[in-house]
């Protein structure tokens, strides 16, 4: 069964709607660990504070069916198709990881680039997974976090 890892992020409401978020993730992820909350700030626009964790996971569904149960979830959230990339969200959940699986089509990339350029998805990877290592660039995440 694949371990995957998914970024959550909130700065509309974030008490309510990370927690709620978890509640809707139980129906097709098992095994769940969360990281610690963390704070950062808007990127590229401003705004509210991002609340931020990170829930690692096992499940049964492929890529593309997780990634669509992701994005329902955020729509029960309140979130819409049409949201700027920027923006304030009252959730945002990012497929970063899925097994050792590397995948580029249909808009979803696996690794997410994320885990590279951000510090609120890279710091809590290495925080609940630091020995495991990134498909791509072949670095544990602690390794990886001792260098960013």
């Amino acid at each position: 069964m694949p371990v995957g890892y998914i970024s959550i992020g909130s700065n509309i409401d974030p008490q309510k709607n990370i927690p709620s978020s978890l509640v809707a993730m139980e129906k097709y992820l098992s095994k769940l660990i969360m990281s610690s909350l963390y704070e950062s700030e808007a990127v590229s626009f401003k705004g509210d504070i991002f609340h931020n964790v990170l829930v690692g996971f096992e499940s049964q569904l492929e890529v593309t069916a997780m990634a669509k149960q992701l994005r329902e979830i955020e729509l029960a959230h309140g979130r819409t198709r049409n949201s700027q990339k920027f923006s304030a969200r009252t959730l945002d959940l990012d497929l970063v990881l899925y097994g050792d699986l590397i995948f580029h089509q249909q808009g979803l990339q696996i690794p997410r680039d994320d885990i590279e350029r951000y510090a609120f998805v890279l710091e809590p990877l290495a925080e609940i997974a630091p020995t495991l290592q990134h498909p791509v660039l072949k670095k544990n995440y602690a390794e990886y976090m001792g260098s960013f």
